[in-house]
């Protein structure tokens, strides 16, 4: 790839207000989409030689050759339509090739969350190696329902606990939307006790690791699945989000708004998925037919 390319999709990125995530994952794509394209076609990539059968192959390579999910070809799709219309735009390209390639269809499914008993072991591990830090990490996912860029963000300031009630600012969610989650009195007393033990850092962020530096999403991370590992479960952190999701709509009698506002959605038909149930429970809801 040549250097005018290059200069392209860094000017493509910096010229829009993406996320740190957002460009990472628009990084990614743009290097998977320039490797196949020079790959496929014997040649250096240029975006003015790309047509749309291009495209078409690279989603079908993506999702036949490479076994890649639905969600995955399509934000592929999505980051080169979206470039191409930049180029477009700035008149490098005369019209933008992948804006009439279809996104794959999807089926929607439940996302998947971890059983009540998993949840169970998994805050009594911490509790029994008395990783305060751990315990409050874990508490905001399951009882707040929070995401792992919005846990590794908090900042002091950001969370007012009583003993009868709290709550927490999220400034930088999802869209740099910001919204006031709830915190439940699980979800205090575990950030209360590790909130009196916390390290006296020169940060205002709540979690700190080594050297009393603030705590990353990688550490957040690794500390879900340091203790997934621990209790014999593949823990990822949105697993926790969608558990506190199914668990709230369940003893909420499916409150879809209030749980819409707790996660951040912008759409309800984004909530909605989680009302969707999972293969256990339609298996044994057939079960239940008899003639």
């Amino acid at each position: 790839m040549s250097n005018s390319e290059t200069s392209l999709i860094e000017n493509f990125l910096s010229v829009n207000d993406f996320s740190d995530h957002t460009i990472k994952a628009i990084t990614h794509d743009y290097q998977k989409w320039v490797g196949w394209f020079e790959r496929a076609n014997e040649e250096e990539y240029e975006s003015r030689r790309v047509t749309i059968r291009d495209v078409t192959d690279f989603r079908k390579h993506l999702r036949e050759e490479r076994g890649q999910a639905v969600a995955t070809v399509n934000r592929c799709l999505v980051t080169l339509r979206r470039y191409f219309q930049f180029l477009a735009e700035k008149e490098v390209i005369e019209t933008n090739p992948a804006k009439g390639v279809k996104e794959l269809r999807r089926t929607p499914t439940a996302p998947k969350a971890i059983e009540r008993s998993a949840v169970r072991r998994l805050l009594r591990e911490a509790t029994v190696r008395e990783d305060h830090r751990a315990s409050a990490i874990l508490g905001l996912f399951v009882y707040c329902g929070l995401r792992i860029s919005e846990v590794s963000a908090l900042k002091l300031g950001d969370i007012d606990l009583t003993e009868r009630r709290g709550s927490l600012v999220v400034r930088h969610g999802k869209h740099n939307k910001e919204r006031i989650v709830p915190v439940p009195i699980e979800a205090r007393r575990m950030l209360v006790s590790y909130l009196h033990g916390r390290p006296p850092a020169d940060t205002d962020c709540i979690f700190v690791g080594r050297g009393l530096k603030p705590l990353g999403i990688d550490g957040v991370r690794y500390t879900v699945r340091k203790y997934g590992v621990a209790i014999g479960i593949d823990l990822h952190p949105h697993a926790l989000r969608h558990t506190f999701a199914t668990q709230y709509l369940e003893a909420n009698n499916n409150d879809i708004v209030g749980l819409a506002q707790i996660l951040g959605h912008e759409s309800i038909q984004t909530t909605s998925r989680y009302t969707q149930r999972g293969e256990s429970q339609l298996s044994e809801a057939s079960e239940m037919v008899t003639f």
